[in-house]
């Protein structure tokens, strides 16, 4: 990835719904040429979607907790394919080091909340912590994080 690669990352992260002609505009390349640069991003794998950033709190959805899985062989949560569905669920990690996963998971309630760490407790032990607030809600992906990467 080249320099401008990294530019219309930078304007399609901070605005997806910027038209060809607009983004052209603002990278000072022509419109065939920045559609050609994002279509091979998109289809090397770059870019991966186009998504709104939803606020689950405003959605409905205040109590938000990060849970640690400790759950070994055939009954790991990893294993259940339909895990992926449920939809308390934002995000869920493999990892390593103590337990076997991580997800972060966004429920309407506490009673909410512990009907879920229920379900969670039939494939092993989960340890969750409650977010208290997120000061970085999201952070865009940067040339300067992947040139820092190998300092």
């Amino acid at each position: 990835m080249d320099r401008m690669d990294w530019r219309l990352l930078e304007e399609l992260q901070a605005d997806a719904r910027l038209s060809f002609n607009e983004l052209s505009r603002r990278v000072h390349l022509s419109a065939p040429a920045v559609a050609e640069r994002v279509r091979r991003l998109e289809s090397d794998g770059v870019i991966s979607g186009y998504h709104a950033h939803v606020a689950p709190e405003r959605a409905g959805l205040p109590v938000r907790a990060v849970v640690v899985m400790d759950c070994y062989g055939p009954s790991c949560l990893l294993r259940d394919p339909d895990v992926a569905g449920w939809p308390q669920i934002r995000q869920l990690f493999r990892i390593t080091g103590d337990g076997c996963s991580v997800l972060v998971a966004s429920v309407p309630s506490m009673a909410e909340f512990e009907a879920f760490i229920d379900r969670l407790a039939r494939y092993g032990r989960p340890s969750s912590s409650m977010v208290l607030s997120q000061p970085v809600p999201w952070a865009p992906v940067a040339a300067a994080a992947v040139e820092g990467a190998g300092r």
